[in-house]
């Protein structure tokens, strides 16, 4: 695939890659040479199309976006590889490629969900990238892929597409048996007094009148993932049950998408990414791996710590066709900490 220049753009640009990973917190945008040097880069606000709207939302991208570019001195580039937080369907992709066109950054442009950008990050192996990922962050979300373009994914957009797990569903499951617990409808669980505990609070109905009042932000709800997972540490049963709830979805995903490439049998990596499976809360992660050796026994799991916008720049390479030297020396300016 080769890259275009924009009708009167620096003809430089031409062989320049835009590389953009946004997430719902933050976005980190990369411009690149096609020597593989970083030559700009910045960070923005989070990308949420569905609260403000598409052209709102690539707001927030333009402005790291021209951050960056203005580092690198240039206005455009040859390909735009852009991987997106809520592009969940093929359709939205399609939407939001269209939208960065618009802006005039390339006439090429590419644009996949943002769980691309860590499985991409983590597939060390360059030259043929091939296996799956599992992101597990505010919510959860897996895909796979292979050397020949081939895919899977699954819609990830929430219950309504058969989703369980990630750190708010299991804050609001924790909310959920505390409460029950408190009240009497449920069994006894430790959740009841260290929900709310965290936030100094008596018991658990005076947090859900925190909660309901607005006294308590929404999104602190988040915070109450980790003292799930350190109740479940003293043997909580409840607690328990939910830490291995969420393994199961895991290897479940993992191991639909393994089958879906025709990868359950081959020597493959499965990657493990976002705030919840990087954390390697040991419960989850021993769980994982042990419900992986028997379901998938050549899958190979591994927590991804390479940063996401690696994964979009690696991605924008694979579409221009450079060589592996290229890709190594954007992995070097990674990997020193940049």
């Amino acid at each position: 695939m080769g890259l275009s220049t924009p009708h009167g753009a620096d003809p430089s640009a031409s062989t320049s890659l835009l590389a953009i990973d946004a997430g719902n917190s933050k976005t980190d945008v990369a411009v690149v040479t096609a020597a593989g040097e970083v030559v700009g880069a910045a960070r923005g606000g989070g990308f949420q199309p569905p609260l403000v709207g598409v052209e709102t939302a690539v707001d927030t991208l333009a402005d790291a976006v021209a951050a960056a570019l203005g580092e690198a001195g240039l206005t455009s580039v040859g390909h735009v590889s852009a991987c997106l937080a809520n592009a969940d369907l093929p359709v939205e992709e399609r939407e939001l490629a269209a939208a960065l066109r618009r802006r005039g950054w390339s006439t090429s442009v590419d644009v996949r969900n943002d769980t691309f950008a860590i499985l991409r990050a983590g597939l060390l192996e360059d030259a043929e990238p091939r296996g799956v990922a599992v992101v597990c962050g505010a919510g959860i979300n897996c895909v796979g892929m292979l050397p020949d373009g081939r895919t899977a994914r699954f819609p990830a957009i929430g219950k309504i597409s058969g989703d369980w797990g990630g750190g708010g569903h299991l804050a609001q499951e924790a909310l959920w048996h505390a409460a029950r617990a408190e009240d009497g409808r449920g069994g006894p669980t430790d959740l009841m007094t260290a929900l709310p505990a965290h936030f100094g609070l008596p018991s658990m109905y005076a947090l859900i009148e925190a909660l309901h009042l607005g006294r308590i932000e929404p999104l602190r709800q988040h915070e109450l993932t980790p003292v799930l997972f350190a109740t479940a540490a003293t043997g909580d049963p409840v607690a328990l049950s939910l830490v291995d709830r969420m393994a199961e979805e895991v290897v479940a995903m993992s191991t639909v998408a393994l089958t879906r490439l025709d990868l359950l049998d081959e020597a493959a990596p499965v990657l493990l990414g976002g705030s919840v499976l990087a954390a390697r809360h040991p419960r989850l992660d021993d769980t994982i791996r042990t419900l992986l050796a028997e379901r998938a026994p050549k899958a190979a799991p591994r927590v991804v710590t390479e940063s996401p916008v690696l994964g979009a720049i690696l991605l924008g390479l694979d579409e221009v066709g450079a060589p592996a030297e290229v890709h190594a020396r954007v992995r070097e300016h990674y990997s020193s900490g940049a």
